[in-house]
């Protein structure tokens, strides 16, 4: 699958700047559209049919959410560009799903890009790129398929409780990126808990050999998490010390609230992956131990063995006149010296603990 996305998104290679390509690899997800139009006193919750839909909500009194799913349907995204006036930059980020988080301000609106984390069915990391665009009185959310961690959000502009429905936009874009921010939390809490599974199968020495391919996984899981969240940071400062009347002032200070939050994650990520470096040495040196050990004990089986092979040599030797062949107990002796040479050196390796 990601084979099938890297193919796609070498399409945009020698495209002329704003060139609008989907990037992805979900091209049969339906367009979906829904809005949220709300104030103090009311809230307007609809599924639209078709784009032309949408454009009623640009000139509305009220604070609208516009949420598009299906980012391969790059006709539509367009005819929602062109009205709301967006660059044409801006909708070739939105369907470039290898978009790095980033923030870009505009004359009459912002444009952020964040990455959406959650668990598929095989209990992999996936990451989704969610884009908005915050203009004065509306938030557009572009996401690729649906599903996704607004719920609650969408919860709360139903029933009107907290402040979402008394506040502007740029306070709904807050609560939409806190959101997704806030889920970062399980995805480092179920990180962590692998991690600790891990570590325990291999004091117990349970997994063998199967424990690498898990160690690379996580490896990769931490890598991608740490590609999502850690230019996050960034974006987030931007927006706190941006000089614009989309964001107001005493919003921002909810903006630092996110901020802390992704430092915070940022910390836990960074332990976990020095955690899960610390478990590869681990389970290396673990492994160069138990081959030590087994190269100990044919080293020693092989030691053993020079002196009888040596004495088995010399009286295997094809010469007419070896006096102790002729001995009538000479073959008991020489049972007796090997069994006695046996017996001391195992009790000597036993003395300079080699065994």
């Amino acid at each position: 699958m990601e084979n099938n996305s890297r193919a796609n998104f070498r399409k945009k290679i020698g495209q002329v700047p704003g060139a609008i390509i989907y990037t992805g690899r979900k091209h049969e997800q339906q367009l979906f559209m829904e809005s949220f139009d709300f104030n103090k006193d009311s809230c307007s919750e609809k599924e639209l049919k078709t784009i032309e839909d949408a454009f009623e909500f640009k000139t509305s009194d009220s604070t609208t959410w516009l949420n598009i799913n299906g980012l391969s349907h790059v006709n539509e995204i367009e005819k929602i560009g062109s009205y709301y006036n967006l660059h044409p930059l801006v909708l070739e980020d939105i369907v470039n799903i290898a978009q790095r988080p980033k923030m870009d301000e505009y004359e009459n609106y912002l444009f952020v890009v964040i990455k959406m984390l959650y668990y598929d069915n095989a209990q992999k990391v996936v990451s989704e790129q969610v884009s908005f665009v915050l203009g004065k009185n509306y938030v557009i959310s572009f996401q690729e398929a649906e599903g996704d961690v607004f719920e609650e959000i969408r919860d709360r502009i139903r029933s009107g409780k907290g402040r979402i429905r008394s506040m502007s936009a740029d306070y709904l874009l807050y609560s939409l990126i806190d959101a997704v921010v806030d889920h970062y939390f399980n995805i480092i809490e179920t990180l962590g808990d692998k991690i600790e599974d891990l570590e325990s199968d291999l004091f117990a020495d349970k997994l063998g050999d199967d424990l690498s391919r898990q160690v690379q996984e996580m490896k990769r899981e931490i890598l991608k998490v740490r590609r999502a969240i850690f230019p996050l940071r960034e974006v987030i400062s931007r927006i706190d010390k941006l000089e614009n009347d989309l964001i107001g002032k005493k919003i921002k200070n909810y903006y630092r609230d996110i901020y802390d939050h992704i430092i915070q994650v940022n910390e836990n990520v960074e332990i976990y992956r020095e955690m899960i470096w610390s478990l590869m040495d681990m389970y290396m040196t673990t492994i160069s131990n138990k081959m030590n050990e087994v190269m100990k004990v044919l080293t020693i089986m092989a030691t053993i063995f020079i002196p009888l092979t040596f004495i088995a040599g010399i009286y295997g030797m094809n010469f007419d006149n070896i006096p102790e062949l002729h001995y009538k107990y000479s073959y008991y002796i020489l049972w007796g010296v090997m069994v006695i040479i046996v017996i001391f050196m195992f009790l000597y390796f036993k003395r300079k603990k080699w065994l």
